[in-house]
């Protein structure tokens, strides 16, 4: 089942469209570059799809079939970024036995782009992530971890630039506090910064500095909380430069993304899908290029079930 929210991203702000198609007159004129986005979070070691047993998600999920969707994706749109949100790891036998190698694998199979770090992630210990994150052919992203003094030492970065069609799209990482939730030997000498501030100023550095045209957060924060803890969108209302958060951690199906206000009083999209690959994120961002040299922004978001 899909589901598809239209939204229009102007100067006034951001207008839902409804469900009968993109008003490509809009842009009539202009030179208009797509990018689609693809996201996952929280696949937790899910492998093969929910067995037939009559439960909430049977016969949802699996890698094989997520692979076959993102290849007809890719058959079908020529600029194309895959991210995961963290916690790829843990959750069964897959990782009991494999600890993560066959997790790992197959994201390289998929050819996913970038992920961040979850909780998790750390489950078979600090020594046994590097060693995989040795093996990827995609970039782990955090910004408030240290991780100088750790196995994981330059296997993570804060921010990546990716080009596509002329665009610059700046991502970055965050990650939940560790203490607490994790035992200490399994992360080792890693050490925890407030994220809020660490996203900021790479989000600045990446928006100001490197005039990325679109930056995104890969956050395992959780959605929201009914405490003050850190969340995504606690994140998003205490943000500046960041156009858009992917989330985890919370396992939350959003139908659709959230949208927020800044520090500024920019709109930042907040978005999730759920746990277990069940499904997988999408957002196609238009970005047009007026003939006075003004630049404009609309993206469509669809929560794609795999079955």
């Amino acid at each position: 089942m899909n589901r598809r929210h239209f939204l229009k991203r102007s100067s006034s702000g951001i207008l839902l469209l409804g469900t009968m198609g993109f008003p490509t007159q809009l842009f009539a004129g202009d030179s208009v570059i797509k990018l689609t986005i693809l996201h996952t979070n929280d696949v937790h070691s899910r492998i093969d799809p929910f067995p037939m047993d009559g439960g909430k998600y049977q016969g949802l999920g699996g890698a094989a079939k997520r692979a076959a969707l993102l290849k007809k994706i890719r058959a079908e749109e020529e600029n194309v970024l895959l991210f995961d949100c963290g916690d790829m790891l843990q959750g069964t036998p897959y990782f009991n036995f494999y600890e993560g190698k066959l997790e790992f694998e197959l994201m390289n199979e998929m050819r996913y782009d970038a992920t961040t770090i979850g909780n998790h992630d750390f489950d078979a210990g600090i020594e046994t992530l590097g060693r995989h994150l040795g093996n990827t052919n995609f970039v782990t992203l955090n910004t408030n971890y240290g991780l100088d003094n750790t196995p994981l030492n330059n296997k993570v970065q804060a921010y990546k630039v990716f080009e596509k069609a002329g665009l610059k799209i700046g991502v970055l990482g965050v990650g939940i506090e560790l203490d607490g939730l994790v035992p200490a030997k399994l992360y080792g000498e890693t050490q925890y910064s407030e994220p809020i501030q660490s996203a900021n100023k790479t989000a600045s550095i990446l928006k100001k500095e490197l005039k990325c045209d679109l930056v995104v957060c890969l956050s395992h924060l959780g959605y929201k909380y009914e405490t003050n803890k850190v969340s995504d969108y606690v994140l998003a209302k205490q943000s500046q430069n960041i156009d858009v958060i992917l989330g985890g951690h919370t396992h939350t199906f959003m139908e659709q993304p959230d949208i927020v206000q800044n520090k500024d009083g920019e709109e930042v999209l907040i978005n999730q899908v759920g746990w277990a690959g069940i499904r997988l994120g999408r957002l196609d961002y238009y970005f047009v290029r007026g003939r006075k040299g003004k630049s404009h922004k609309k993206v469509q978001s669809e929560s794609l079930e795999i079955h």
